[in-house]
């Protein structure tokens, strides 16, 4: 540094004399090779807020596309029409046109059609939506309060059919019970509750996909059956199977909830005779109506 110093010592001067052959219109090299300046940083220095003589600039082979662009843009073309007018890309056109204002799009007599048929039927799906929802709410209604006996044999029926079940192939006297939906979840504690099974016999763990928020979802079940989140046994983690296409995602989607009851052999032997009691019974209630 201390001989490039040295060498450029007198740099105003220096730099009068490449000011005054830039103005001439001389390139960075004639300079360069006329002042004998080889090294870039002084040269830049010497040359600082000079601009280049127009004979030097290389034109842009773009700038008649540009034009182009911005004159097809201006007569209300979209990107990809001004694409297949040019024949250059998108991000090029963009870059071009962005500030320009965007066009006022018109639409087609079909385009026309089919907005005001999309139309009709986004009215029609509405009032489809509230007449559903008149008639869910009229049958919930009709329910009413639920006696002890209606809730225990609607326990039963839920058990058998979500619950595990011993098998003679697979022997499991337990009495455990999966589901994703929190009012199935509801009845199913409520009837265990019922049934004078304590909280503390109750075992809690989630079954959700891997990609899932786990910690989330078990607060969320947590909250809704009014325990300790940390009270949650290690949850079973569902693999990606990239061939499954998942439709269960989202922030709704919060796995299935596993309740299991501890030392349930007993329990589970009554639910099943209860259940074979409710089959018996009805079997009996249709050959009296078919009488």
């Amino acid at each position: 540094m201390t001989e490039i110093t040295s060498k450029y010592s007198d740099f105003e001067g220096l730099r009068e004399q490449a000011v005054a052959l830039r103005r001439e219109g001389l390139s960075r090299r004639q300079i360069r090779d006329r002042l004998h300046v080889h090294n870039n940083d002084i040269l830049n220095r010497l040359l600082e807020g000079e601009p280049a003589p127009e004979w030097t600039k290389r034109p842009n082979a773009k700038d008649d596309l540009r034009e182009k662009a911005r004159e097809l843009r201006r007569q209300g073309m979209t990107y990809d029409r001004i694409q297949v007018e040019l024949g250059c890309s998108k991000s090029s056109i963009s870059l071009w046109v962005r500030d320009l204002p965007r066009p006022v799009r018109t639409r087609t007599p079909a385009e026309q059609a089919r907005l005001a048929a999309r139309l009709r039927w986004e009215h029609e799906m509405a009032l489809r939506d509230a007449e559903r929802q008149r008639t869910k709410d009229a049958a919930k209604d009709e329910v009413g309060t639920m006696t002890d006996r209606e809730l225990f044999l609607a326990g039963v029926a839920l058990y058998w059919a979500e619950g595990t079940k011993d098998k003679p192939y697979d022997r499991r006297e337990t009495v455990t019970f999966v589901n994703s939906d929190a009012g199935v979840i509801q009845v199913y504690l409520a009837w265990l509750s019922l049934l004078g099974i304590e909280p503390g016999r109750l075992r809690f763990r989630l079954s959700i996909h891997e990609t899932a928020g786990v910690r989330d979802a078990e607060r969320f079940w947590a909250e809704l059956i009014g325990v300790d989140a940390s009270t949650f046994q290690r949850a079973t983690l569902k693999k990606h199977n990239p061939k499954t296409v998942r439709k269960n995602t989202g922030d709704s989607y919060r796995g299935c909830l596993i309740v299991r009851v501890s030392q349930g052999a007993e329990l589970y032997r009554r639910i099943e005779g209860w259940w074979y009691g409710i089959v018996g019974a009805a079997q009996r209630a249709d050959q009296e109506n078919r009488t």
